[in-house]
Protein backbone atom coordinates (compact mmCIF):
# COMPACT_ATOMS: atom_id res chain seq x y z
CA UNK A 1 0.00 0.00 0.00
CA UNK A 2 1.22 3.44 -1.27
CA UNK A 3 2.55 5.15 2.24
CA UNK A 4 0.63 8.13 2.93
CA UNK A 5 2.83 11.19 4.15
CA UNK A 6 2.11 12.49 7.94
CA UNK A 7 1.15 16.34 7.44
CA UNK A 8 -0.87 17.16 10.14
CA UNK A 9 0.53 19.80 12.76
CA UNK A 10 2.55 18.28 15.41
CA UNK A 11 3.69 21.42 17.65
CA UNK A 12 3.43 21.37 21.45
CA UNK A 13 5.60 24.40 21.85
CA UNK A 14 2.15 26.14 22.58
CA UNK A 15 1.04 23.09 24.79
CA UNK A 16 1.53 24.65 27.93
CA UNK A 17 -0.15 27.86 27.73
CA UNK A 18 -3.36 26.58 26.32
CA UNK A 19 -3.29 22.55 27.65
CA UNK A 20 -3.46 21.18 30.65
CA UNK A 21 -1.21 18.40 31.75
CA UNK A 22 -3.65 15.95 33.15
CA UNK A 23 -5.99 16.11 29.87
CA UNK A 24 -3.66 15.75 27.63
CA UNK A 25 -2.59 12.06 27.50
CA UNK A 26 -6.27 11.25 27.45
CA UNK A 27 -6.03 12.26 23.85
CA UNK A 28 -2.84 10.88 22.42
CA UNK A 29 -3.51 8.23 19.74
CA UNK A 30 -2.44 5.06 22.03
CA UNK A 31 -5.48 6.91 24.40
CA UNK A 32 -7.81 6.79 22.04
CA UNK A 33 -6.85 2.99 20.68
CA UNK A 34 -6.76 1.54 24.06
CA UNK A 35 -10.51 3.46 24.90
CA UNK A 36 -11.48 1.60 21.59
CA UNK A 37 -9.92 -1.39 22.64
CA UNK A 38 -11.13 -1.58 26.32
CA UNK A 39 -14.36 -1.89 24.87
CA UNK A 40 -13.74 -4.91 22.74
CA UNK A 41 -12.03 -6.19 26.05
CA UNK A 42 -15.40 -5.42 28.01
CA UNK A 43 -17.51 -6.70 25.34
CA UNK A 44 -15.91 -9.90 24.70
CA UNK A 45 -16.01 -10.36 28.95
CA UNK A 46 -19.83 -9.25 28.81
CA UNK A 47 -20.23 -12.09 26.00
CA UNK A 48 -18.76 -14.52 28.43
CA UNK A 49 -20.90 -13.99 31.39
CA UNK A 50 -23.79 -14.05 28.97
CA UNK A 51 -22.54 -17.33 28.14
CA UNK A 52 -22.59 -16.29 24.74
CA UNK A 53 -18.85 -17.28 24.19
CA UNK A 54 -16.41 -18.91 26.26
CA UNK A 55 -14.41 -17.51 29.27
CA UNK A 56 -11.06 -18.57 27.30
CA UNK A 57 -11.86 -16.64 24.07
CA UNK A 58 -13.17 -13.48 26.45
CA UNK A 59 -9.70 -14.13 27.63
CA UNK A 60 -7.75 -14.51 24.71
CA UNK A 61 -9.36 -11.09 23.09
CA UNK A 62 -9.18 -9.55 26.46
CA UNK A 63 -5.47 -10.13 26.70
CA UNK A 64 -4.95 -8.51 23.08
CA UNK A 65 -6.49 -5.27 23.38
CA UNK A 66 -3.23 -3.94 24.25
CA UNK A 67 -2.40 -0.93 22.40
CA UNK A 68 1.36 -1.88 22.95
CA UNK A 69 0.26 -5.11 20.29
CA UNK A 70 -0.53 -2.61 17.60
CA UNK A 71 1.23 -0.52 14.54
CA UNK A 72 -0.21 3.13 15.19
CA UNK A 73 1.36 4.44 12.01
CA UNK A 74 -0.21 1.55 10.18
CA UNK A 75 -3.67 2.58 11.31
CA UNK A 76 -2.95 6.32 10.64
CA UNK A 77 -2.53 5.21 7.20
CA UNK A 78 -5.22 2.64 6.68
CA UNK A 79 -7.91 5.20 8.16
CA UNK A 80 -8.66 7.35 5.28
CA UNK A 81 -9.44 4.43 2.92
CA UNK A 82 -11.68 2.87 5.93
CA UNK A 83 -13.73 5.91 6.59
CA UNK A 84 -12.90 5.03 10.36
CA UNK A 85 -10.19 4.15 12.69
CA UNK A 86 -12.15 0.90 14.04
CA UNK A 87 -11.78 -1.10 11.22
CA UNK A 88 -8.13 -1.16 10.60
CA UNK A 89 -8.31 -1.46 14.39
CA UNK A 90 -10.31 -4.72 14.31
CA UNK A 91 -8.07 -5.64 11.23
CA UNK A 92 -5.07 -5.66 13.56
CA UNK A 93 -6.63 -7.19 16.67
CA UNK A 94 -8.16 -9.85 14.21
CA UNK A 95 -4.54 -10.99 13.05
CA UNK A 96 -3.19 -10.75 16.76
CA UNK A 97 -6.08 -12.98 17.86
CA UNK A 98 -5.38 -15.50 14.78
CA UNK A 99 -2.16 -16.18 15.63
CA UNK A 100 -2.30 -16.40 19.49
CA UNK A 101 -5.88 -17.77 20.33
CA UNK A 102 -7.22 -18.92 16.21
CA UNK A 103 -10.57 -20.07 18.02
CA UNK A 104 -11.79 -17.18 20.05
CA UNK A 105 -11.22 -14.92 16.03
CA UNK A 106 -15.10 -15.71 15.17
CA UNK A 107 -16.06 -13.94 18.37
CA UNK A 108 -14.07 -10.39 17.95
CA UNK A 109 -16.13 -7.08 17.65
CA UNK A 110 -19.53 -9.82 18.24
CA UNK A 111 -22.63 -8.09 17.90
CA UNK A 112 -21.49 -4.64 17.20
CA UNK A 113 -20.51 -2.05 15.10
CA UNK A 114 -17.84 0.51 14.57
CA UNK A 115 -19.27 3.27 16.26
CA UNK A 116 -20.39 1.25 19.01
CA UNK A 117 -16.41 0.87 19.47
CA UNK A 118 -15.98 4.59 18.67
CA UNK A 119 -18.78 6.14 20.55
CA UNK A 120 -17.99 3.97 23.67
CA UNK A 121 -13.97 4.76 23.30
CA UNK A 122 -14.73 8.50 23.21
CA UNK A 123 -17.54 8.29 26.23
CA UNK A 124 -14.51 6.88 28.05
CA UNK A 125 -12.05 9.30 27.26
CA UNK A 126 -14.58 12.26 27.89
CA UNK A 127 -14.95 10.95 31.35
CA UNK A 128 -11.49 10.47 32.42
CA UNK A 129 -11.23 14.01 31.43
CA UNK A 130 -14.36 15.13 33.06
CA UNK A 131 -12.96 13.85 36.44
CA UNK A 132 -9.63 15.56 35.86
CA UNK A 133 -11.28 19.05 35.36
CA UNK A 134 -13.61 18.65 38.46
CA UNK A 135 -10.25 18.26 40.33
CA UNK A 136 -9.25 21.96 38.79
CA UNK A 137 -12.68 23.32 39.54
CA UNK A 138 -12.79 21.68 43.28
CA UNK A 139 -9.29 23.63 43.61
CA UNK A 140 -11.31 26.75 42.07
CA UNK A 141 -13.89 26.03 44.50
CA UNK A 142 -11.73 26.01 47.62
CA UNK A 143 -9.71 28.99 46.53
CA UNK A 144 -13.08 31.49 46.08
CA UNK A 145 -14.24 30.65 49.18
CA UNK A 146 -11.52 32.07 51.00
CA UNK A 147 -10.89 34.78 48.58
CA UNK A 148 -14.66 35.28 49.41
CA UNK A 149 -14.12 35.09 53.15
CA UNK A 150 -10.96 37.18 53.10
CA UNK A 151 -12.61 39.92 50.63
CA UNK A 152 -16.09 40.32 51.92
CA UNK A 153 -16.07 43.88 53.40
CA UNK A 154 -12.81 44.54 50.62
CA UNK A 155 -14.97 47.57 48.57
CA UNK A 156 -14.52 48.60 45.24
CA UNK A 157 -16.67 49.79 42.57
CA UNK A 158 -19.44 48.15 40.70
CA UNK A 159 -18.56 48.98 36.91
CA UNK A 160 -21.67 48.99 34.46
CA UNK A 161 -21.19 49.58 30.86
CA UNK A 162 -17.58 49.94 31.67
CA UNK A 163 -18.65 53.12 33.86
CA UNK A 164 -18.90 53.33 37.67
CA UNK A 165 -22.20 52.30 39.19
CA UNK A 166 -22.16 51.60 42.99
CA UNK A 167 -19.96 50.72 45.78
CA UNK A 168 -19.92 46.57 46.01
CA UNK A 169 -16.95 44.18 47.70
CA UNK A 170 -14.41 41.85 45.92
CA UNK A 171 -15.71 39.36 47.92
CA UNK A 172 -19.74 39.27 46.62
CA UNK A 173 -17.60 39.76 42.68
CA UNK A 174 -15.75 36.59 43.70
CA UNK A 175 -18.76 35.25 45.04
CA UNK A 176 -20.47 35.30 42.12
CA UNK A 177 -17.44 33.74 40.20
CA UNK A 178 -18.06 30.67 42.98
CA UNK A 179 -21.36 30.25 42.27
CA UNK A 180 -21.29 29.79 38.69
CA UNK A 181 -18.77 27.19 39.56
CA UNK A 182 -20.62 25.26 41.78
CA UNK A 183 -23.10 25.43 39.03
CA UNK A 184 -20.88 24.07 36.45
CA UNK A 185 -19.60 21.06 39.19
CA UNK A 186 -22.92 20.05 39.00
CA UNK A 187 -23.43 20.07 34.91
CA UNK A 188 -20.31 17.97 35.11
CA UNK A 189 -21.22 15.52 37.42
CA UNK A 190 -24.89 15.25 35.42
CA UNK A 191 -22.92 14.39 32.21
CA UNK A 192 -21.50 11.61 33.86
CA UNK A 193 -24.33 10.57 35.39
CA UNK A 194 -26.41 10.91 31.81
CA UNK A 195 -24.76 12.05 29.26
CA UNK A 196 -21.46 9.63 28.82
CA UNK A 197 -23.35 6.45 28.66
CA UNK A 198 -22.26 3.25 27.37
CA UNK A 199 -23.22 3.21 23.28
CA UNK A 200 -24.16 -0.55 22.01
CA UNK A 201 -26.71 -1.27 19.46
CA UNK A 202 -25.20 -3.12 16.79
CA UNK A 203 -25.55 -2.57 12.80
CA UNK A 204 -29.03 -0.60 12.83
CA UNK A 205 -29.31 -0.17 16.79
CA UNK A 206 -31.07 -3.37 17.82
CA UNK A 207 -28.18 -5.42 18.45
CA UNK A 208 -30.24 -7.83 16.03
CA UNK A 209 -27.05 -10.00 16.11
CA UNK A 210 -27.79 -10.90 19.58
CA UNK A 211 -31.43 -11.96 19.15
CA UNK A 212 -33.12 -11.77 21.98
CA UNK A 213 -29.89 -11.56 24.41
CA UNK A 214 -28.82 -8.26 23.53
CA UNK A 215 -30.63 -6.17 26.21
CA UNK A 216 -28.35 -8.81 28.76
CA UNK A 217 -25.54 -8.25 27.14
CA UNK A 218 -25.78 -4.59 26.96
CA UNK A 219 -26.24 -4.36 30.89
CA UNK A 220 -23.53 -6.84 31.21
CA UNK A 221 -20.87 -4.50 29.17
CA UNK A 222 -21.90 -1.42 30.74
CA UNK A 223 -21.10 -3.39 34.26
CA UNK A 224 -17.60 -4.13 32.61
CA UNK A 225 -16.94 -0.75 31.66
CA UNK A 226 -18.43 0.68 34.42
CA UNK A 227 -20.66 2.90 32.29
CA UNK A 228 -24.52 4.19 33.09
CA UNK A 229 -26.88 2.04 30.55
CA UNK A 230 -29.29 3.89 28.18
CA UNK A 231 -32.80 3.08 27.70
CA UNK A 232 -31.91 2.53 24.20
CA UNK A 233 -29.22 2.68 21.92
CA UNK A 234 -28.16 6.54 20.88
CA UNK A 235 -25.92 5.99 17.88
CA UNK A 236 -28.66 8.36 15.50
CA UNK A 237 -29.26 10.59 18.71
CA UNK A 238 -26.49 12.94 19.00
CA UNK A 239 -28.25 14.98 22.07
CA UNK A 240 -25.91 13.75 24.64
CA UNK A 241 -22.69 14.38 22.50
CA UNK A 242 -23.96 17.70 22.21
CA UNK A 243 -25.12 18.22 25.57
CA UNK A 244 -21.53 17.51 26.72
CA UNK A 245 -20.09 19.68 24.11
CA UNK A 246 -22.04 22.69 25.64
CA UNK A 247 -21.87 21.77 29.27
CA UNK A 248 -17.87 22.45 28.56
CA UNK A 249 -18.65 25.43 26.50
CA UNK A 250 -20.39 27.17 29.17
CA UNK A 251 -17.59 25.91 31.66
CA UNK A 252 -15.28 28.32 29.15
CA UNK A 253 -17.50 31.14 29.00
CA UNK A 254 -17.36 31.58 32.79
CA UNK A 255 -13.87 31.12 32.84
CA UNK A 256 -13.31 33.51 29.98
CA UNK A 257 -16.03 36.17 31.36
CA UNK A 258 -13.53 35.92 34.70
CA UNK A 259 -10.32 36.74 33.25
CA UNK A 260 -11.65 38.97 30.89
CA UNK A 261 -12.37 41.09 34.20
CA UNK A 262 -9.28 40.22 35.50
CA UNK A 263 -7.47 41.80 32.74
CA UNK A 264 -9.58 45.24 33.39
CA UNK A 265 -9.10 45.28 37.13
CA UNK A 266 -5.28 44.78 35.75
CA UNK A 267 -4.77 47.29 33.36
CA UNK A 268 -2.43 50.34 35.21
CA UNK A 269 -4.75 52.91 35.29
CA UNK A 270 -7.18 50.39 36.96
CA UNK A 271 -4.32 48.62 39.36
CA UNK A 272 -7.00 46.90 41.52
CA UNK A 273 -5.48 43.17 41.07
CA UNK A 274 -2.28 41.99 39.67
CA UNK A 275 -1.26 38.51 38.75
CA UNK A 276 1.72 37.26 40.53
CA UNK A 277 5.19 38.96 39.94
CA UNK A 278 7.91 36.35 39.09
CA UNK A 279 10.97 36.18 37.09
CA UNK A 280 10.56 36.20 33.26
CA UNK A 281 6.54 35.76 33.91
CA UNK A 282 4.70 38.76 31.64
CA UNK A 283 7.58 40.52 30.56
CA UNK A 284 8.50 42.37 26.87
CA UNK A 285 10.98 41.91 24.65
CA UNK A 286 11.38 45.61 24.28
CA UNK A 287 9.76 47.21 27.63
CA UNK A 288 11.59 46.45 30.57
CA UNK A 289 8.80 47.40 33.14
CA UNK A 290 6.07 45.45 31.39
CA UNK A 291 3.92 42.53 34.04
CA UNK A 292 1.61 41.42 31.30
CA UNK A 293 -1.83 39.32 32.58
CA UNK A 294 -0.36 36.38 30.92
CA UNK A 295 -2.24 33.52 32.52
CA UNK A 296 -5.19 35.48 31.52
CA UNK A 297 -4.70 36.01 27.71
CA UNK A 298 -4.00 31.73 27.73
CA UNK A 299 -7.73 31.14 29.14
CA UNK A 300 -9.48 33.96 26.93
CA UNK A 301 -7.45 32.70 24.10
CA UNK A 302 -8.91 29.55 24.61
CA UNK A 303 -12.10 30.14 25.30
CA UNK A 304 -12.41 32.23 22.28
CA UNK A 305 -12.13 29.12 20.07
CA UNK A 306 -14.43 27.18 21.90
CA UNK A 307 -17.89 28.34 21.01
CA UNK A 308 -17.14 27.81 16.82
CA UNK A 309 -16.32 24.27 18.03
CA UNK A 310 -19.15 24.01 19.68
CA UNK A 311 -21.36 25.29 16.91
CA UNK A 312 -19.91 22.22 14.81
CA UNK A 313 -21.15 19.93 17.27
CA UNK A 314 -24.43 21.58 17.86
CA UNK A 315 -24.90 20.91 13.54
CA UNK A 316 -24.07 17.24 13.54
CA UNK A 317 -27.39 16.88 15.64
CA UNK A 318 -28.83 16.98 12.30
CA UNK A 319 -27.10 13.86 10.83
CA UNK A 320 -29.32 11.25 8.57
CA UNK A 321 -30.81 8.06 9.71
CA UNK A 322 -29.45 5.70 11.94
CA UNK A 323 -25.50 6.66 10.56
CA UNK A 324 -25.11 10.12 9.32
CA UNK A 325 -22.76 10.59 7.02
CA UNK A 326 -20.27 13.69 7.10
CA UNK A 327 -22.36 14.95 10.60
CA UNK A 328 -21.08 12.01 13.28
CA UNK A 329 -17.40 12.17 11.54
CA UNK A 330 -17.10 15.98 12.29
CA UNK A 331 -17.16 15.11 15.99
CA UNK A 332 -14.20 12.86 16.36
CA UNK A 333 -11.70 15.67 15.93
CA UNK A 334 -14.11 18.90 17.70
CA UNK A 335 -14.99 17.26 20.67
CA UNK A 336 -12.09 16.58 22.21
CA UNK A 337 -10.48 19.56 21.17
CA UNK A 338 -13.55 21.35 23.39
CA UNK A 339 -12.15 19.30 26.59
CA UNK A 340 -8.96 20.32 25.92
CA UNK A 341 -8.99 23.90 25.75
CA UNK A 342 -11.54 24.05 28.28
CA UNK A 343 -8.91 21.47 30.44
CA UNK A 344 -6.34 24.05 29.69
CA UNK A 345 -7.97 27.02 30.88
CA UNK A 346 -9.49 25.40 33.93
CA UNK A 347 -5.84 24.40 34.93
CA UNK A 348 -4.30 28.14 34.06
CA UNK A 349 -7.35 29.68 35.98
CA UNK A 350 -6.67 26.82 38.59
CA UNK A 351 -2.72 28.06 39.33
CA UNK A 352 -3.75 31.87 38.71
CA UNK A 353 -6.26 32.40 41.29
CA UNK A 354 -4.88 30.97 44.25
CA UNK A 355 -1.71 33.76 43.60
CA UNK A 356 -3.69 36.56 42.65
CA UNK A 357 -2.27 40.17 44.23
CA UNK A 358 -5.37 41.97 45.87
CA UNK A 359 -4.80 45.86 46.31
CA UNK A 360 -7.15 46.52 48.59
CA UNK A 361 -5.72 50.04 48.99
CA UNK A 362 -6.22 51.19 45.34
CA UNK A 363 -9.72 49.17 44.90
CA UNK A 364 -10.50 52.16 47.74
CA UNK A 365 -9.01 54.90 46.22
CA UNK A 366 -10.69 54.15 42.94
CA UNK A 367 -13.86 54.25 44.68
CA UNK A 368 -13.37 58.04 45.15
CA UNK A 369 -12.81 58.77 41.30
CA UNK A 370 -16.33 60.12 40.34
CA UNK A 371 -15.82 62.20 43.53
CA UNK A 372 -19.17 60.78 44.84
CA UNK A 373 -21.17 60.40 41.98
CA UNK A 374 -21.44 56.99 42.79
CA UNK A 375 -23.60 57.84 45.84
CA UNK A 376 -25.95 59.94 43.79
CA UNK A 377 -28.92 56.99 43.73
CA UNK A 378 -28.78 56.27 47.89
CA UNK A 379 -29.21 60.26 48.43
CA UNK A 380 -32.19 60.13 46.11
CA UNK A 381 -33.79 57.41 47.87
CA UNK A 382 -33.18 59.19 51.01
CA UNK A 383 -35.08 61.95 49.70
CA UNK A 384 -37.32 60.20 48.08
CA UNK A 385 -38.79 59.09 51.59
CA UNK A 386 -40.13 63.15 51.57
CA UNK A 387 -40.16 64.17 47.83
CA UNK A 388 -41.99 61.82 45.12
CA UNK A 389 -38.92 59.77 43.50
CA UNK A 390 -39.26 61.79 39.96
CA UNK A 391 -38.65 65.15 41.93
CA UNK A 392 -35.84 63.58 43.89
CA UNK A 393 -34.39 62.29 41.12
CA UNK A 394 -33.96 65.51 39.19
CA UNK A 395 -32.87 67.02 42.64
CA UNK A 396 -30.01 64.70 43.01
CA UNK A 397 -29.28 65.12 38.60
CA UNK A 398 -28.98 68.66 38.74
CA UNK A 399 -26.49 68.36 42.10
CA UNK A 400 -24.44 66.05 39.92
CA UNK A 401 -24.16 68.17 36.74
CA UNK A 402 -23.19 70.98 38.73
CA UNK A 403 -20.69 68.64 40.65
CA UNK A 404 -19.23 67.48 37.19
CA UNK A 405 -19.63 71.47 35.56
CA UNK A 406 -17.38 72.89 39.06
CA UNK A 407 -14.97 69.82 39.49
CA UNK A 408 -16.14 69.19 43.17
CA UNK A 409 -17.55 66.56 45.18
CA UNK A 410 -20.79 65.58 45.54
CA UNK A 411 -21.38 66.04 49.15
CA UNK A 412 -20.06 69.61 49.01
CA UNK A 413 -22.61 70.39 46.19
CA UNK A 414 -25.78 68.47 47.93
CA UNK A 415 -24.39 69.91 51.52
CA UNK A 416 -24.93 73.76 50.04
CA UNK A 417 -28.82 73.34 48.46
CA UNK A 418 -31.43 74.34 50.44
CA UNK A 419 -33.68 71.77 49.00
CA UNK A 420 -31.53 68.74 50.15
CA UNK A 421 -30.36 70.13 53.41
CA UNK A 422 -34.06 70.62 54.62
CA UNK A 423 -34.54 66.73 54.11
CA UNK A 424 -31.39 65.44 55.29
CA UNK A 425 -29.23 66.81 58.38
CA UNK A 426 -25.45 66.81 57.76
CA UNK A 427 -24.75 63.86 59.26
CA UNK A 428 -27.36 61.72 57.29
CA UNK A 429 -25.41 63.20 53.93
CA UNK A 430 -22.01 61.67 55.47
CA UNK A 431 -23.38 58.72 55.92
CA UNK A 432 -25.18 58.48 52.66
CA UNK A 433 -21.48 58.77 51.42
CA UNK A 434 -20.22 56.18 53.38
CA UNK A 435 -19.79 52.84 51.14
CA UNK A 436 -20.04 50.24 53.44
CA UNK A 437 -23.69 51.55 54.35
CA UNK A 438 -24.87 51.06 50.34
CA UNK A 439 -23.75 47.48 49.87
CA UNK A 440 -27.45 46.23 50.25
CA UNK A 441 -27.73 42.45 50.47
CA UNK A 442 -24.53 41.66 49.46
CA UNK A 443 -23.75 39.71 53.04
CA UNK A 444 -27.04 37.91 52.73
CA UNK A 445 -26.00 36.57 49.50
CA UNK A 446 -22.47 36.11 50.08
CA UNK A 447 -23.30 34.10 52.97
CA UNK A 448 -25.54 32.09 50.91
CA UNK A 449 -22.76 31.25 48.46
CA UNK A 450 -20.60 30.60 51.04
CA UNK A 451 -22.61 27.93 52.72
CA UNK A 452 -23.93 25.77 49.38
CA UNK A 453 -19.89 26.10 48.53
CA UNK A 454 -18.88 24.46 51.96
CA UNK A 455 -21.72 21.99 51.77
CA UNK A 456 -20.65 20.71 48.61
CA UNK A 457 -17.20 20.95 49.31
CA UNK A 458 -17.74 18.71 52.58
CA UNK A 459 -20.45 15.92 50.32
CA UNK A 460 -17.12 15.72 47.86
CA UNK A 461 -14.73 15.02 50.62
CA UNK A 462 -17.06 12.41 51.93
CA UNK A 463 -17.40 10.71 48.44
CA UNK A 464 -13.81 10.67 47.74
Amino acid sequence: MFALPIYTLGMHLLDGFFRSPSVEPLFSDAAAVQSILDFEAALARAQARGGIISAAAAAAISSSCRVDLFDLPSLAQAMPSAGNLAIPLLKQLNAIIARTSPDALRYVHFGATSQDALDTGLVLQLRAAIHEVEIDLDALVATLIGITEVHRNTLLVARTWLQHALPTTFGYITAGWLDAFLHHRQRLEDQLQNSLVLQFGGAAGTLAALRDRGPQIAKLLAEELALPLPRIPWHAQRERIAETATTLGLLSGTMAKITRDLSLYMQTEVGELSEPPSRGRGGSSTMPHKQNPVASAAIIASASRVPALVSTVLSAMSGEYQRSLGAWQSEWEVLPEIVRLTAGGAHQLAALLPRLTVSADKMRANLDLTHGLIYAEAVSLALSEKLNRASAHKLVESACRRAQFEKRHLRAVLSEDPDVTAILSPESIASLFEPANYLGSAGTFMDAVLHAARSLSQEHSVKG
